[in-house]
């Protein structure tokens, strides 16, 4: 898939599994049904697997398999929304959810656990998956979901590692992919809209 029918990748974050937000994006990515694939982030449940590891000590393994877990969990999550959200595990069954006009929501475990190229750590969060994700897929764009105001047009990804926003080695991940990144803040649903469907230079773009 190449062009104006490649899917758009957006990774929703955590932050916004409590949010007020959260309702408009999904009705925003319901309306891009068949062109958009949903990456949820880890959200409360990847904040109770830190917690656990900082009280039990099991190891970075582990914990990476469970903040996967935890992404799904948000995914199912995410997907009890709408009708036409549809959990999916791999990537067949993302595209034969995009053929049947739906919106697949990434189920990550299945296609990450094991994969070579994705350290089992903290430093690899949705945010790198989501990139991963798009390059597997062949995905035309990557949208960043995000609650954080930047002003300026475009941003550089390690500087939006060292503010927090994404993650350590999202950088790294961004930079094996040939396609535009763009970042959305919280009320930027509509502009998404124009985004995936009309492919309009909104946001601000990363690189």
């Amino acid at each position: 898939m190449a062009g104006a029918e490649a899917p758009v990748v957006v990774k929703i974050g955590g932050s916004f599994a409590c949010s007020g937000y959260l309702r408009d994006w999904i009705e925003a990515l319901a309306a891009c049904a068949g062109r958009v694939v949903i990456v949820p982030g880890g959200g409360p449940f990847a904040d109770a697997v830190r917690s656990a590891q900082a009280k039990m000590g099991f190891d970075d393994g582990a914990a990476h398999h469970m903040a996967l877990l935890a992404m799904e969990q948000y995914g199912r999550a995410l997907a009890s929304f709408n009708r036409l959200l549809s959990p999916a595990d791999c990537a067949d069954a993302i595209h034969r959810d995009l053929a049947a006009g739906r919106v697949p929501v990434w189920m990550p475990a299945r296609m990450v656990l094991g994969a070579p190229d994705i350290a089992p750590t903290w430093d690899v969060t949705s945010d790198s998956l989501a990139a991963w994700l798009a390059g597997k897929i062949g995905a035309g764009r990557l949208l960043l979901v995000k609650h954080a105001e930047i002003r300026a047009g475009r941003a550089r990804s390690e500087e939006l590692a060292a503010m927090g926003i994404v993650d350590k080695e999202f950088a790294g991940h961004l930079r094996s992919l040939a396609i535009d990144t763009v970042m959305f803040g919280p009320s930027d649903y509509d502009a998404a809209i124009g985004a995936i469907r009309d492919g309009a230079n909104t946001g601000i773009a990363v690189e």
